[in-house]
């Protein structure tokens, strides 16, 4: 099946909505176990999160990390006001800090980190190459690095079933968002392509699951 691309963007307030209020607790614990798991010397640092979205993720690492300090960045406001609350809410202030931007941004790429992550950003990229070149930038010599995305089923039939497994009971502006994920979503060969042209093709490519993807290893 051929990828349909899907907005880089989520900045309509009903889509950041519905997101926030479903339950992806199963997948992004899943996040920070598969780093735990693959870094277990990590402990602390100044990490970048690429694509934070509603922070979510973050706030469980930064939970799991507590001596992390984390920069959040998304191009869609209606995510990162959400963010914003809910690490308030939790108490995460002092480790987390949210930022509006559009990448590439320059400013970003002067930066270096202690770590780069990112979960479910790389679909939305029309110039998937993007989010290699800002990692080839910001990430520190033997910093670690860890993409988590969603793979490219074989069919829409197959993407149909994945939506009504995982999110049959969600909203439908959650379950239409994730069908489109879904087809434009890259498949593991595309990823192992997109890499090699970055220079980044000693990263590891694993499967996880029968929706998603890992991307990791330690910056060269």
């Amino acid at each position: 099946m051929h990828r349909i691309p899907e907005p880089d963007l989520m900045d309509n307030a009903e889509q950041a909505r519905a997101y926030a209020e479903a339950d992806f607790s199963e997948a992004h614990d899943a996040f920070v176990a598969h780093f735990k798991s693959r870094f277990p010397t990590f402990n602390k640092g100044n990490v970048l999160d690429l694509g934070c979205g509603t922070a979510d993720v973050i706030i469980r690492f930064a939970q799991a990390f507590p001596q992390s300090y984390i920069t959040g960045i998304d191009g869609a406001q209606a995510m990162l006001d959400i963010g914003l609350c809910d690490i308030d809410k939790k108490g995460c202030g002092d480790q987390i800090n949210l930022q509006k931007c559009i990448l590439p941004d320059h400013a970003l790429q002067s930066s270096s980190f202690d770590a780069v992550i990112s979960n479910s950003l790389l679909h939305h990229l029309l110039n998937p190459q993007i989010i290699w070149d800002t990692i080839n930038c910001c990430a520190a010599q033997g910093a670690p690095v860890f993409i988590m995305d969603l793979m490219r089923p074989d069919s829409t039939e197959r993407a149909k079933k994945l939506v009504h497994l995982y999110a049959g009971d969600a909203s439908p502006v959650l379950q239409k968002d994730f069908f489109n994920s879904l087809l434009a979503a890259y498949k593991t060969d595309e990823i192992i392509s997109q890499l090699k042209t970055a220079g980044l093709n000693y990263l590891t490519v694993e499967v996880v699951s029968d929706r998603h993807a890992l991307v990791w290893g330690t910056k060269r």
